[in-house]
């Protein structure tokens, strides 16, 4: 017979505690524990291996990854080439981002012999098929079905055997095995196992959505995602018409891709060219406005910087960034101070990354001092000019990865010249037909921004 035991765990990250604590000693949150009743058992919820054996490398028959496309490149590009058979694949992002329909539109396009199964959990049949309507999504094998019980959505899994399933979202998912309420660490542990064992052992691919927290994170236990065989972010601000799709943990492909989307009134649209769209409307010859060369993943993008510097009305100035780390730009300013002798100190500066692009790469730290640089000594930076390269704390130069990407995608859209680190300069040289191009490589700040102004 079951024994029932009472157990506290914390909703952040899934700390268990045979009493309650105040503080989770794990993620040091506060009052996050809930206390919840268990029934010991015996089966085992996780995926087991057909083999009972340990079987030799050597005799280990792999097949190779079928994929199916989905019918959109830029969700093809994130998961590294299409949708993996027996995948289990989960998309986190804001509320009202654009998660559901994504989706719903997926449903649409994906290339697939055997049907579509959408259970969801939130909304009832009639709402999604008002938003099939407004996407225009007509596909005959989809089927819509609203459910929550773990154990009827399984059999009905079991008994219609299609190739995609879309579990929308996970945290509304109960099973009857567990008595604590949806949502909660062990519902969402427990639901997601079984789910794992299910595509392994069928080969059915599974899509489950999540909820995340104030934080930005996925909600539930961070075991979650360990779980899952891909995590995708849908990141965007939803006053906004662009979305990004962004690749966190991927088994079967680059964990560095992203996926560019514009929501409008008939659903989610790619942006087969985010460069463009990310310098559509850029104001030229202006002080503060530098165009910087990122790589996300495989693709090299151009991204205009903004910065704005003004003498402070306090005593401690302000340093205000959006899109990049705050960290890195207070370092970048120092930088400047030190080695360049810009007296910055009396002097608020507001950076921003315009398209809503969050940029961490070290490669944009020459293009972000320059920006500050130029709305200080109010000097426009030439607009046909792009920058790449990392800063040291010495105002060193460094070099960047695939400089020949970030010089190609520069001479595509129209761009004079680059200015590059002069460890790339060897790589670079060796281009062809770059034309009236010019590159310039530089090995320190203080020489990158007299080319700038000289220039200007």
């Amino acid at each position: 017979m079951a024994k029932n035991k009472t157990v506290f765990i914390c909703q952040e990250c899934g700390y268990e505690s045979s009493g309650w604590l105040g503080k989770c000693p794990a993620c040091s949150k506060w009052n996050t524990f809930a206390e919840e009743r268990q029934e010991s058992n015996t089966h085992a919820s996780a995926w087991q291996p057909a083999q009972s054996k340990p079987v030799s490398l050597e005799e280990i028959k792999t097949d190779s990854e079928q994929r199916s496309h989905t019918g959109m490149k830029e969700f093809d590009r994130v998961l590294g080439g299409g949708v993996v058979r027996g995948s289990l694949i989960l998309v986190g992002g804001d509320p009202g981002i654009g998660k559901s329909t994504l989706l719903l539109q997926i449903c649409d396009t994906l290339k697939t012999d055997a049907g579509i199964l959408y259970i969801s959990g939130e909304e009832s049949a009639s709402q999604i098929k008002l938003r099939a309507d407004r996407l225009n999504v007509k596909r005959r094998d989809l089927f819509i079905v609203s459910a929550s019980n773990f154990e009827a959505i399984s059999a009905m899994i079991l008994a219609e055997k299609p190739g995609l399933v879309i579990i929308d979202s996970i945290q509304t998912i109960y099973t009857d095995t567990i008595s604590s309420a949806p949502g909660s660490v062990s519902q969402v542990r427990e639901v997601t196992a079984a789910l794992m064992k299910m595509a392994k052992s069928t080969g059915i691919t599974v899509i489950i959505v999540g909820h995340v927290t104030k934080e930005g994170a996925i909600a539930g236990p961070r075991v979650l995602e360990h779980m899952v065989d891909t995590v995708l972010y849908f990141e965007g601000d939803r006053h906004l018409s662009y979305r990004i799709l962004r690749t966190v943990k991927n088994r079967f492909g680059s964990t560095n891709e992203i996926g560019v989307f514009e929501m409008r009134d008939t659903g989610l649209a790619e942006i087969s060219n985010p460069s463009e769209m990310m310098l559509s409307g850029r104001q030229e010859n202006v002080p503060g406005s530098v165009v910087v060369s990122s790589l996300e993943g495989t693709r090299p993008m151009l991204i205009e910087i903004q910065s704005l510097v003004c003498p402070t009305n306090f005593g401690v100035p302000r340093r205000m960034a959006t899109g990049l780390d705050y960290n890195r730009l207070t370092m970048l300013m120092a930088v400047l101070e030190k080695r360049v002798g810009l007296q910055l100190y009396n002097y608020d500066a507001y950076v921003n990354v315009v398209g809503g692009i969050k940029l961490d790469e070290p490669a944009c730290d020459l293009g972000i001092a320059a920006a500050v640089a130029s709305s200080f000594k109010n000097m426009p930076v030439d607009a046909g000019c792009v920058l790449t390269g990392e800063v040291g704390l010495t105002g060193e130069v460094r070099a960047v990865s695939q400089v020949e990407k970030r010089i190609s995608e520069a001479m595509r859209l129209g761009f004079r010249k680059i200015i590059i680190p002069e460890g790339n300069m060897k790589l670079a040289g060796q281009m062809k037909n770059r034309g009236q191009f010019g590159i310039i490589a530089v090995s320190n700040i203080q020489e990158a921004l007299e080319i700038i102004f000289e220039s200007a």
